[in-house]
């Protein structure tokens, strides 16, 4: 018989006058029928058994096999609660796991280690703090399941003060709570404090890192841009015997192509072997692209189609962004195309983004217009900034205009749209506009992001921000500063003060100004920080302005360094006075 459409115990009626049949008078027993009992007793933990097995074979189906169950007439054990209340979690169903706690409180099932652990469990996945807080309470603090259960609880609802005075309270941790707490941090921004529990974690010796906790550790590390820190932890998987699956190699993978490294990631990703997986391409394809790498991305690919391996949405957007960063026009349309026709993969609004983008960068307005007007769906903030900061380099003052009010209209409480509509503005002279715009953005309470860059010097990260004269080394770093602007114009560099957005006319102002980026101000740390020879990476958080791309050029040959930037758009690796991405920045 096939379990019903509905739950059976969904209604409370039902689930009422299944808990309290046991406990009905009947008649009594004939002496004949003494035995009866037994066998019923027998052949209702037979039938338990034979559901708990399906509801292991069948997770998704737990409920209604629960319910199939009970409609049997047979008991169920706490195996059966177990499972069930596993599949409430599963499905965030709150209702279903309260009628089965009171359906186990009934038939006194409710006080069972298993019972109550997958209670805490399911509480805590929908959210019911509190309810799960009271089943916790009443004897299971010994249980790392129901610890562990409790603090993904308060992870998942955001409350850092009771995360981290539960955490700290724990008799005993294990690997999967110092994960927890990592993974929370990550999630949260906090990537610092993520590599700083790590380090927790190994100090306390209670347990040693899997392969899920260097994940989230690497995945800090990538968003700091932290090479010397992502070494130690590549290190550390390879001395300890981790294994490197798919999961952790494209960890690995992103971690030393968004830290500069791309021959890092060419080692991982080369000694996989059988390990390799679409994800671990699309790793690898990502990192030649952002790394100005963009014909061994298009060689990549085509050694991806050879291996047999399907690409999807995902390696088609990598590729098609290698075609625009690189300026292969044509062979970003026959990608585009191959995708559709050889692959029946439908483009999404990632890739007409990538195409209109791929049109801008070549100048090529006329057909990024056509591309916009033939998308199937609305065009989006990317699509219009992709626009407007073409139109910002290549001068397109009109089209640029109109553009960047479609921005706005599109992402209101995102700065970057008032902001380059400004640019564009001031670029043209037109000063009214840029004032209009900026009342626009201060009327709406939207807050420019101020500059900033950050540099790893032996483990530490040091963060800088555009105009700040407040870091503890000012004296020297200006000191360093100084030298640079001296040599830069021995070397013949004059500042673009185009790039000063500002409605002043004194040049020595607006040269000073551009002096005090961030990016300028983190290599001059790295210069006085580091030794001869050195490379030196920077992780910026905006987009590199002309200028300071002019300026780290030579500086690059001045000083011989390699000096590998990361902005909000992509790598710049500088090198005796050129760059990967060419002269368009």
């Amino acid at each position: 018989m096939p379990p019903p459409t509905v739950p059976f115990f969904l209604t409370s009626t039902t689930l009422a006058a299944a808990a309290a049949k046991p406990q009905r008078p009947g008649p009594p027993s004939p002496p004949a029928q003494k035995q009866q009992p037994r066998e019923a007793r027998d052949g209702s933990r037979d039938a338990c058994a034979s559901y708990t097995a399906r509801m292991r074979l069948n997770p998704q189906l737990a409920l209604r096999l629960f319910d199939h169950l009970l409609r049997s007439g047979a008991d169920p054990d706490h195996v059966a609660y177990a499972l069930a209340l596993g599949r409430c979690a599963r499905g965030r169903d709150r209702r279903a796991a309260a009628q089965l706690h009171a359906h186990a409180a009934k038939r006194g099932a409710a006080s069972h280690r298993r019972v109550c652990n997958g209670l805490i469990h399911a509480y805590a996945v929908c959210g019911s703090l509190l309810d799960a807080r009271k089943v916790f309470d009443r004897g299971h603090e010994g249980d790392a399941v129901a610890w562990n259960s409790l603090l993904r609880g308060y992870a998942a609802a955001g409350d850092v003060n009771a995360l981290r005075e539960f955490f700290v309270g724990m008799q005993a941790r294990d690997t999967v709570s110092w994960n927890t707490i990592i993974a929370w941090c990550v999630e949260n921004g906090e990537y610092e404090e993520a590599i700083a529990v790590f380090r927790e974690m190994l100090a306390s010796m209670e347990c040693l890192p899997d392969r899920v906790t260097l994940v989230s550790v690497i995945s800090a590390i990538t968003y700091l841009g932290a090479l010397a820190q992502g070494l130690w932890a590549h290190a550390y998987v390879c001395r300890k015997g981790i294994e490197v699956e798919e999961r952790l190699s494209s960890a690995l993978i992103n971690m030393y192509s968004k830290c500069g490294c791309i021959e890092g990631a060419v080692h991982v990703f080369e000694n996989l072997g059988a390990q390799m997986n679409v994800d671990t391409w699309n790793a690898m394809l990502a990192g030649f692209t952002a790394n100005g790498c963009s014909e061994k991305a298009l060689e990549l690919f085509a050694r991806m189609e050879i291996t047999g391996l399907v690409p999807n949405k995902i390696t088609f957007n990598t590729v098609l962004n290698a075609c625009s960063h690189g300026g292969f026009v044509e062979e970003g349309m026959g990608c585009f195309e191959r995708m559709t026709k050889v692959y029946g993969i439908e483009p999404d609004i990632a890739h007409y983004g990538c195409m209109v983008d791929l049109f801008c960068r070549a100048g090529l307005f006329d057909k990024a217009e056509k591309m916009i007007q033939m998308m199937p769906m609305k065009p989006d903030a990317a699509v219009w900034k992709a626009l407007v900061g073409a139109c910002k380099t290549h001068r397109n003052f009109e089209l640029g205009r109109k553009a960047g009010h479609m921005l706005i209209e599109a992402a209101p409480n995102d700065h970057a749209g008032y902001v380059l509509l400004s640019n564009i503005y001031a670029l043209d002279g037109n000063w009214t506009g840029v004032h209009k715009v900026r009342k626009l953005m201060l009327d709406r309470g939207v807050q420019k992001v101020p500059g900033s860059s950050s540099i790893e010097i032996d483990g530490v990260i040091h963060e800088f921000i555009s105009g700040d004269k407040s870091h503890s080394s000012k004296e020297d770093i200006y000191e360093m500063l100084s030298e640079m602007c001296q040599q830069l114009k021995v070397a013949g560099y004059v500042p673009d003060t185009s790039h000063v957005l500002l409605d002043i006319d004194d040049e020595d102002v607006k040269e000073s100004s551009l002096a005090l980026h961030s990016e300028k101000l983190a290599i001059a740390f790295g210069l006085i920080s580091t030794a001869p020879g050195t490379p030196i990476r920077i992780a910026k958080n905006l987009r590199v302005c002309g200028d300071c791309h002019n300026a780290v050029k030579l500086l690059s040959k001045i000083y011989g360094r390699c000096i590998i930037v990361r902005d909000a758009n992509r790598f710049h690796h500088f090198r005796e006075g050129s760059c990967s991405c060419g002269d368009f920045w």
